[in-house]
């Protein structure tokens, strides 16, 4: 019987790289600058990344009255700082001694990172899977969401459900600031149209998402039945064309509106008052 060694198995080649395609030594055709749009997304995404770390390990300058952060609302912890009328539940005890705001940021976060959209932004500008159309990814294989951890993505229709109340909530504080400092009605800063735009962007946007219209009229057979959800599934339809500036839109406007809190309580600025 011989012994020895087998000899190494030849790599299989995938993609536009198979032995069936077109032997073309190029990875791709294209002249023009395909990676500005991934490159772009990238930093954009990554600048979110950078300033919300840092404002969620902050832990100050967070609520100027009468204005809450929406990286800080609901205020879960006992540290929080008090918040007259605002959403200040302590539910965590004196034990969490970390930032308030790792409490609660992780269901609006789960619910963009598992976005269709940023999906789709994440997986071209950083995991090239792939970087642009007609240009092949690097990876030798692909197995998609069906392994950790991008099967962790299949959650995204139960973060928009959890996402809706957070949205509920900013409501909430966005009608709180109607009041001056001393917490009387009648009060309106520049600050409340910021927080007014914000709130618009941020319910924009989970409407518009594709697990909001599944579950409006996805499962509908007959819509000749269901008129009334027909109608909202239009309208949400009509959002989900949208999807992507609202994404990026509400991304911007909800960071706009921690930053301009956090102008207010560091006291580098304040808030000119409209009426």
């Amino acid at each position: 019987m011989a012994t020895g060694t087998r000899p190494p198995r030849p790599r299989q080649l995938t993609g536009v790289h198979d032995t069936s395609r077109a032997a073309i030594a190029a990875r791709h055709l294209r002249t023009d600058r395909w990676w500005l749009a991934p490159a772009t997304t990238a930093a954009g995404l990554l600048a979110f990344i950078v300033y919300s770390t840092w404002r969620a390990f902050a832990n100050a300058d967070y609520y100027a009255a009468p204005y809450v952060s929406p990286f800080y609302s609901p205020c879960l912890a006992e540290n929080c700082v008090p918040m007259k009328g605002g959403p200040n539940w302590e539910i965590f005890g004196s034990w969490w001694g970390l930032s308030p705001a790792l409490l609660i940021l992780i269901f609006p976060l789960g619910f963009r990172l598992t976005c269709y959209y940023y999906r789709k932004a994440y997986y071209r500008g950083f995991w090239a899977s792939p970087p642009a159309c007609a240009v092949a990814e690097p990876h030798g294989s692909y197995t998609g969401e069906t392994r950790f951890p991008l099967i962790l993505q299949n959650a995204h229709r139960y973060f928009f459900y959890l996402a809706l109340p957070v949205a509920g909530i900013l409501t909430y504080d966005t009608v709180l600031t109607f009041r001056d400092s001393t917490y009387a009605w009648g009060h309106m800063g520049l600050g409340t149209l910021i927080f007014l735009v914000n709130i618009v962007l941020i319910w924009a946007y989970t409407l518009s998402c594709h697990s909001c219209r599944h579950v409006i009229g996805g499962r509908l057979r007959h819509f000749s039945k269901h008129p009334v959800r027909y109608r909202l599934w239009g309208w949400v339809g009509r959002l989900n064309a949208r999807h992507m500036q609202l994404a990026w839109a509400s991304l911007i406007s909800v960071a706009l509106c921690d930053f301009y809190v956090y102008l207010l309580a560091s006291g580098a600025i304040t808030d000119p008052r409209i009426f």
